[in-house]
């Protein structure tokens, strides 16, 4: 493998090249028109136009992508997240025009990517799963019928989705039908795909994730957990690894639920496979991203391995040279994800330049970053800036360098979620530990982050008018 076409853009794209690079191997990034001059294209040995700024006419183009990795005799190509990573026909295409795709086979992208039939595939490997109806549904008057057997609350979604699209939570009976409609015409829009299935909904649930590997000599392993439940909109905000609330016996259960789910999808490469855990520290099979994960960097810390480079190397056809006992925890990992979003303002997308844009630096501080100083904040796509990350010898340790390194990283121009990573970081529900996926909605408000930013800037400037009065009293000269 002499050479890798990244088919992705910002801070994933410069991640993927940087391993890429410490291999040996030479990359080819791709751009759309507002890409132009972004910062990704900097870090590859070649750069190809591939359409227009709107993602369906760029990013999105697997059959453009192909030709043009085609025609720069592209040996792999390595997708990052989003965009085309979980699009089985991508993968199918990839491997049609012999093509290496740096993740697993198009067959376990379209198993996985389906709600129901992950459920299916891993049934027959005694892995727990939330009660609930594995069909696809319409009738209402039969998801009435399922919901009075399995409990309200009911959680109504879409059988393709992610990411919170044609989701609904349903607490009694008589919204069934509204939420449904809505539910369905939300998947129809988001994915093209309306069908839905119900669950039971776990109320005080915790959304913990684990780290997969599998080669093509039947080797699996996995790399721990993520702690993922603070998050908005169904959207994670920050990770961390390991969780607070898993013990040893736990974790390993989990661990090996997470390789059988592998298993049974066949799986190849980097994945990632997701469980609720319930106050009663049961865990649920909620689904599998077959995918590099944006917060990967928060395991890479705690393990002491390279995701990319290990993704590259399976895709090459190697064997994992780790075993699952040589691999151990190591200290504690935080990631906030830096949104060019607007946490004042429901979290609405903030575009514009970036007027000052200044990294923090310094020992067990990470930015996977994808922007700087003077670049627009495009509107076509994803508005996560960068990743930052931190990791100390435990997790209080984490959480403070977390804070100090939030407090260095300068952002003017547009309004970030900086602010709003803080306020987490410093609660005591987080700091304790003792929260779940409800977070945002049980403890945060703009008026609550505006009244500890307000109390903050008092408390600066009381202490600098101390500094200020001491420092005249130092250089008063007394009169003769």
């Amino acid at each position: 493998m002499k050479k890798i076409l990244v088919a992705n853009r910002g801070e994933i794209a410069i991640r993927v090249m940087k391993t890429a690079r410490k291999m040996g191997i030479k990359t080819v990034a791709i751009y759309s028109e507002v890409d132009r001059n972004a910062l990704h294209l900097r870090f590859a040995d070649q750069c190809v136009y591939i359409g227009e700024s709107p993602s369906n006419k760029s990013y999105l183009v697997g059959e453009r992508i192909i030709e043009e990795a085609k025609k720069l005799q592209v040996d792999a190509i390595h997708p990052g997240y989003g965009f085309l990573s979980e699009n089985a026909e991508f993968a199918e295409l990839c491997e049609k025009n012999n093509i290496i795709f740096i993740g697993p086979k198009s067959k376990s992208i379209e198993m996985m990517g389906n709600k129901l039939a992950a459920k299916d595939a891993v049934k027959n490997y005694n892995i727990p799963m939330v009660p609930g109806y594995d069909s696809a549904i319409t009738d209402p008057k039969k998801a009435i019928e399922i919901s009075r057997k399995i409990g309200f609350p009911i959680l109504i979604k879409a059988a393709a989705g992610g990411g919170g699209k044609g989701m609904r939570i349903v607490e009694n009976e008589k919204d069934i039908e509204e939420q449904m409609q809505r539910a369905i015409s939300e998947a129809v829009s988001a994915f093209g795909d309306g069908a839905v299935f119900i669950e039971k909904y776990i109320t005080s649930p915790r959304h913990i994730e684990v780290q997969v590997l599998a080669d093509s000599h039947g080797n699996i392993l996995h790399l721990f957990e993520r702690e993922c439940s603070v998050q908005r909109r169904h959207q994670k905000v920050i990770e961390e690894a390991p969780s607070t609330i898993l013990t040893p016996e736990l974790r390993e259960k989990m661990g090996k639920a997470a390789i059988l789910v592998a298993k049974s999808c066949n799986y190849l490469g980097a994945g990632t496979v997701e469980f609720l855990v319930d106050s009663e520290l049961n865990f649920y099979f909620l689904e599998m991203n077959t995918r590099l994960q944006v917060e990967h960097p928060v395991t890479e810390l705690i393990s002491n391995v390279d995701l990319v480079e290990l993704q590259i190397k399976i895709a090459r056809g190697e064997a994992l040279t780790i075993k699952q006992d040589d691999l151990k925890i190591h200290g504690h990992a935080l990631e906030l994800r830096i949104y060019a979003e607007d946490p004042m303002n429901n979290f609405l997308p903030s575009i514009g330049k970036l007027t000052t844009y200044k990294l923090p630096v310094g020992e067990g501080i990470r930015v996977d970053n994808g922007f700087e100083e003077g670049m627009d904040i495009p509107i076509y796509y994803d508005p996560m800036l960068a990743k930052l990350i931190t990791y100390g010898k435990n997790r209080e340790e984490a959480i403070q360098l977390m804070i100090e390194a939030i407090d260095n990283y300068t952002v003017e121009g547009i309004f970030t979620t900086l602010p709003f990573g803080k306020f987490v970081c410093q609660h005591e529900a987080f700091k304790s530990g003792n929260f779940d996926t409800h977070f945002v909605k049980k403890y945060y408000s703009p008026e609550k982050l505006k009244k500890e930013i307000e109390e903050e800037a008092q408390l600066a400037a009381i202490i600098g008018l101390k500094m200020y009065l001491e420092a005249q009293k130092i250089l008063k000269i007394p009169n003769n």
